[in-house]
């Protein structure tokens, strides 16, 4: 078993500036916390990186080890899936304008990332020749968007056949379009 020593420091407080959720305050307010540190003597399997030391900050009252552990291992899912959103499904891609249009193109690429964890059950490992099979109902997002493609064809589409994209007849000959209406120009009084 992995010797584990972990050292804590109670009544400390991030420095904290009245801006975002603050930002009406004239002082911001002091949160005052529990920093821990955690050093692992060695770990479980040989890693040529070097050990690194584990930070952690748990709110006012009594810390709960079990809780600060489990929540930076959940930090390490949430870091990964917002590498995947900008990365692979391009949300940080286009330059927005406002806020609105960025806010729908949050909405659209939430929207592309809950069609992918719906589709993981029907879609195909379609895994590249280094990586080791998975079960189907564990797959990555990543292997859901490489199977997906083969998905789209048989879900069908609301939407109606697509147009041609030869030209229309345009207009009979010998005919002539009236000239279009003329209306007087506006002019304001200075």
């Amino acid at each position: 078993m992995a010797g584990v020593h972990a050292s804590s420091w109670t009544g400390l407080h991030p420095k904290l500036g009245c801006r975002g959720r603050w930002g009406d305050n004239d002082l911001p307010p002091v949160v005052a916390g529990t920093v821990i540190r955690v050093d692992v003597e060695h770990l479980p399997r040989p890693s040529p990186s070097p050990r690194k030391t584990l930070w952690l900050w748990s709110g006012p009252g009594e810390p709960d080890l079990d809780l600060c552990w489990r929540a930076s291992l959940r930090r390490f899912d949430i870091e990964h899936t917002f590498r995947f959103v900008k990365s692979t499904l391009g949300w940080t891609t286009p330059a927005l304008q406002t806020p609105d249009q960025a806010n729908r193109w949050t909405w659209l690429v939430v929207a592309a990332y809950t069609q992918l964890r719906l589709a993981r059950g029907l879609v195909d490992d379609q895994r590249l020749p280094w990586e080791p099979p998975r079960d189907p109902a564990k797959l990555t997002p990543a292997r859901d968007r490489r199977g997906f493609r083969r998905l789209r064809p048989t879900l069908g589409t609301p939407a109606s056949a697509p147009k041609s994209d030869n030209p229309g007849p345009g207009r009979p000959k010998n005919t002539r379009r009236p000239p279009p209406t003329r209306y007087s120009a506006v002019k304001k009084a200075a």
